[in-house]
């Protein structure tokens, strides 16, 4: 049976925020579970995550702002700050009053500094591959052309086979997902975040989360290496790590199991 509870929109931090809901009302003894997905991954594409997710929590998926149903256009700031506010204030306008946060990529830098900025009924998080590139460190693997061009092409219209030559490990289903959807990413909100992955420092936020977090690491996604890890946990002391095998870095599509046993027991629900 389906934990989907309804789609919807609120108006927060000044824009329309469009989120999914999962689990719903029989989890209000817990707190609730905010995800925010990656740089180019509108909500709807984490459903079959949140699915198993709302079994065990009130689970909500976030349309970033540039993406999906979310607000867009270029009068809109698209920084780090701004939307880590958003995140909040999603929260606020809802009435959530305590929460973990899981954060994919992109998203795992954005509830880190959400966290840090508005620690405030934040009760977890949950950092899933977060790009550790930043001023003076190694690029970002992925490049901003991958980006673009996909982009590009979902506006004139996409099918299946045309979206296997960006992402060829994946299923039809989670192909024609993303090619349906691919064309309400905002190119400028996906061309900032990818600058940010490289401009923002987000090892700053690290030493200040305010609650305790899980880092997931692909093993086979390149973003976070060894050194890396080294380099997390001497800066945030009492963070877990845990490593998904035979995962590249959009974990879930590649190893779904292994994502819910590397959450383990960590939101104090068993996942996997």
């Amino acid at each position: 049976m389906s934990t989907f509870i309804h789609g919807g929109n609120i108006a927060a931090n000044g824009i329309r925020q469009h989120y999914l809901r999962y689990g719903g009302t029989r989890h209000a003894d817990k707190p609730a579970l905010i995800l925010i997905p990656g740089i180019t991954s509108p909500a709807i594409t984490w459903g079959f995550v949140a699915e198993h997710l709302g079994q065990h929590a009130d689970t909500y998926v976030l349309d970033a702002r540039g993406r999906g149903l979310s607000s867009t256009g270029p009068d809109l700031n698209y920084s780090v700050d701004t939307c880590a506010d958003d995140i909040s204030a999603f929260a606020a306008a809802l009435g959530i009053d305590s929460y973990h946060l899981v954060g994919h990529s992109m998203g795992a830098r954005f509830i880190a500094r959400a966290s840090v900025r508005h620690p405030e009924g934040v009760k977890s998080l949950v950092l899933i591959d977060p790009p550790v590139s930043g001023p003076g460190r190694r690029e970002y693997p992925s490049k901003l052309p991958w980006y673009v061009d996909s982009i590009r092409q979902s506006q004139r219209g996409m099918s299946t086979d045309d979206m296997r030559a960006f992402c060829p490990t994946w299923t039809d289903e989670q192909l024609q997902l993303r090619a349906e959807w691919l064309h309400t990413c905002f190119e400028p909100a996906i061309v900032r975040a990818f600058n940010d992955f490289h401009e923002v420092d987000f090892h700053q936020d690290l030493p200040n989360l305010p609650a305790p977090a899980l880092l997931i690491v692909a093993t086979r996604g390149g973003v976070i290496q060894a050194e890396d890890e080294a380099e997390i946990q001497q800066l945030q002391p009492g963070i877990r790590i845990a490593r998904v095998q035979d995962a590249g870095h959009m974990i879930p599509w590649d190893n779904l199991p292994g994502f819910f046993a590397a959450l383990g027991d960590f939101l104090g629900m068993p996942l996997a």
